[in-house]
């Protein structure tokens, strides 16, 4: 009975010694995250004090909204390292990207070379508007290019909450799921929490990111979780220790 009114864990408190973040946007000045190297120092530290040992940060690649590259975002992470190297001290900082799976897309995948996680692990998004016409096929192709598409936060796609089968669909086809922890404190909303908790139920994600652009995404790993499957989502963040060196 005294199960029943346990008390939910603060998000923050669930992260574990060692953990790796592989979804964020903290190099300054490159998309919609953080906006100036202080911003990126200010973000870094509070990270790591909540136990983020790796951050693998992912800028935006998205055609005529964030023309960012391989290059220019290799760039960006050296010039950013060597900033905050002295302040960011034990914080391996490293960084990929997070592709739009747009008409463009493609095209992209057919001509340049990847920034990938790990070795051939890719994070891929989709418009929160509608999916991809041709998304299945692109799936297939990036599979066939010899990646691993991981899925950003599918909870958020609100054109699937009625249409779990399409989820079922999508890991099918070999995506990975990667959750966005702050869905789990109800950051994006109830509905997109309780499909976060049903996600969860059913065992479909993989790996967790913190999606972090800003302070307010900092304070929100101070609210309880309002999940029900807090042992699961204890597990599935476990599972980002694969992408540890």
């Amino acid at each position: 009975m005294l199960s029943l009114f346990k008390q939910k864990p603060v998000l923050k408190e669930l992260i574990p010694n060692q953990f790796v973040d592989i979804h964020s946007h903290v190099l300054p000045g490159i998309d919609d995250g953080a906006k100036t190297i202080d911003d990126t120092i200010s973000l870094l530290s509070q990270m790591k004090e909540m136990g983020f040992e790796t951050v693998i940060t992912t800028p935006h690649i998205i055609t005529n909204i964030w023309n960012n590259t391989e290059t220019s975002i290799r760039d960006k992470h050296i010039e950013t390292s060597n900033l905050v190297s002295e302040t960011i001290v034990a914080t391996n900082f490293k960084a990929a990207a997070e592709y739009m799976i747009d008409s463009f897309f493609l095209k992209r995948l057919a001509s340049e070379k990847l920034l990938t996680i790990k070795d051939n692990y890719i994070l891929i998004e989709m418009s929160y508007l509608s999916p991809p016409i041709q998304l299945y096929d692109i799936l297939f192709e990036i599979q066939l290019a010899g990646y691993q598409p991981i899925l950003a936060h599918p909870e958020r796609y609100l054109f699937y909450h009625n249409d779990f089968k399409e989820y079922e669909k999508i890991k099918n086809s070999g995506c990975l799921f990667q959750l966005n922890l702050l869905a789990t404190v109800g950051y994006y909303g109830e509905k997109t929490a309780l499909i976060s908790d049903k996600l969860l139920q059913n065992d479909f994600y993989d790996f967790v990111g913190s999606d972090i652009h800003h302070q307010n995404h900092v304070k929100a790993f101070s609210r309880k979780v309002n999940v029900k499957n807090v042992t699961q989502l204890e597990s599935v963040i476990q599972k980002n220790l694969f992408f540890s060196e």
